[in-house]
């Protein structure tokens, strides 16, 4: 397997070249095309895991696995404006915030990661996605991403809509930033905790703050 991501970075294309019998996971919806002898499967991963991810963590219930049945070329488009970042895994795991999942390679397994009340306060959402195993997992951002690399005990703190993802072995918490007229008005409010060792993603645009600024200009039903 081999492959490349295009238009950085902020209109990132994944090109993954395949070899007869290899297979990339990906996100429903991020395929864009292929060349090439292809063959599709729908996977939910495990019922229980798929529906965890599709009613807890805003994640699709299913998977779609193209095999390749000759040599082949696979394009995938995230959903939104922004980067792509490949992350390996020799048995390990990354943690992924909701949406951010967009492919993997090898024997990777996407279940839910439970964040209990901490993931309540961060987003209204109680799981992120979790990536597990040996391979390569892609994820997406809106804007830029960057990997921060932090060393044991060394500190960072993310406002939370610009986190993208983290190493497991990384300890977080989430707080206020401010007090309540900065969570109410100043657009702003809470924030993400992060302690090395270990790597974190972050993106450099908001997109929850970017669909208010859209709104703005709606017709009101």
């Amino acid at each position: 397997m081999e492959y490349r991501i295009d238009h950085r970075p902020s209109f990132s294309v994944l090109k993954v070249r395949l070899e007869p019998g290899e297979e990339i996971s990906v996100e429903p919806g991020s395929y864009m095309l292929h060349r090439g002898e292809v063959e599709v499967k729908t996977r939910s991963g495990g019922i229980l895991r798929g529906l965890a991810r599709a009613l807890a963590g805003g994640e699709s219930f299913f998977l779609n696995t193209i095999v390749a049945r000759s040599n082949a070329e696979v394009w995938i488009a995230p959903s939104v404006a922004g980067d792509i970042a490949a992350v390996e895994l020799d048995n390990g795991s990354i943690v992924i915030q909701d949406g951010s999942y967009l492919a993997h390679v090898g024997d990777i397994e996407v279940s839910t990661a439970w964040r209990g009340l901490r993931g309540l306060l961060a987003e209204g959402e109680l799981v992120w996605t979790r990536a597990q195993g040996s391979g390569v997992v892609f994820i997406n951002s809106y804007g830029a991403m960057e990997e921060i690399s932090l060393g044991p005990r060394e500190r960072i703190t993310i406002d939370n809509m610009h986190f993208v993802a983290l190493d497991e072995s990384v300890r977080w918490s989430v707080r206020k930033w401010g007090g309540l007229k900065t969570l109410v008005f100043g657009g702003e409010g809470l924030v993400l905790e992060a302690e090395g060792p270990g790597r974190v993603w972050v993106q450099t645009r908001n997109l929850p703050f970017f669909a208010k600024v859209i709104r703005r200009f709606l017709p009101s039903s």
